[in-house]
This record gives structure tokens, C-alpha cells and sequence, in this order.
């Protein structure tokens, strides 16, 4: 006797494929945000480290000052630590005090570091800091989101 079997076929179904698929954009829901804030956490880090005191800014102006005297002024600015010595006409200039070109020098957020000195925060050295994450520069005022070299009061 021969039984008449139906042909199956096997696979998924439209509400199976639609299930896992919501499910995985709900995980994706959850996942992404956190990633992207671990991002700007790691950025932020990472620019408090660029203008700290032992950061490679903040060593490359002290060895400047260590040869020269003092740091450069605001005018002569950050570029002024990539000078080569042949370059300049003081004896006691012992650089370039860092590597690469000044337009290089920039944040995690591919803006330029601030720099004033002497500085109207740290009166006796200079003021560095970055704009932070939303670029705009705030002068590094208290509860701005500027990444600055100096502490808030």
C-alpha cells in the first residue's frame, strides 16, 4: 500500500523572518548608541591627554621654555614648536619640539588646539585647549564642553 505524502517543502515562514529580523533591530537599537557614546568618550580622553601637562604639547612647550626662557607668545602660537634650529636666529632654540608640520597638530575632532600665553586661566604659563565635540569654541569657560588644560573652579 502506497501512501500519498505531500511534498514539504522546508524553509522559514514570513512572520519567522520577520520576527528575527525585529529582534536584531531592536539589539541594534540598544548597541549602536552605546558604541558611538564609547567613541566620544575615547575622543574626549583622548584630547585631555594631547593638552595635559604630560602630554606631548604640554612636554614639547616646557622643553621650549626650559631653552628659551619662557613659552612662545600668543603670536607665535603652536608653530612655533615646529621650527627647525637652522631656521632660527636665537642659539639657544634647540628644536623642532615636535615632530610632523603644525598643520598637522590637530584634534580628535580634526580642529585646531587653542593656545594663549601667557594665559588668562593659568596667568603664570600658558592656557591650552581644544574646542571639544561640537567645534564651537567657547573660550574654555566653565561647564563648556572645550577640553581644556586647567582645572575648573
Amino acid at each position: 500500500m502506497r501512501r500519498n505524502r505531500r511534498n514539504k517543502k522546508s524553509g522559514f515562514t514570513l512572520i519567522e523572518v520577520l520576527l528575527v529580523a525585529g529582534i536584531l533591530a531592536l539589539l541594534a537599537a540598544f548597541a549602536i548608541p552605546k558604541l558611538f557614546g564609547q567613541a566620544q568618550q575615547a575622543r574626549i580622553q583622548l584630547a585631555k591627554a594631547g593638552v595635559g601637562r604630560n602630554g606631548p604639547i604640554g612636554k614639547a612647550l616646557e622643553a621650549y621654555k626650559w631653552d628659551m626662557g619662557r613659552y612662545p607668545d600668543s603670536d607665535e602660537g603652536l608653530s612655533a614648536m615646529f621650527v627647525p634650529a637652522k631656521e632660527s636666529d636665537d642659539p639657544r632654540y634647540k628644536g623642532p619640539y615636535l615632530e610632523g608640520v603644525y598643520e598637522e597638530l590637530k584634534d580628535p575632532w580634526t580642529a585646531s588646539f587653542e593656545y594663549l600665553s601667557p594665559g588668562e586661566v593659568n596667568e603664570e604659563g600658558y592656557d591650552l585647549w581644544s574646542k571639544g565635540p561640537d567645534g564651537n569654541d567657547d573660550g574654555g569657560k566653565e561647564g563648556s564642553d572645550d577640553v581644556k588644560n586647567w582645572i575648573e573652579k
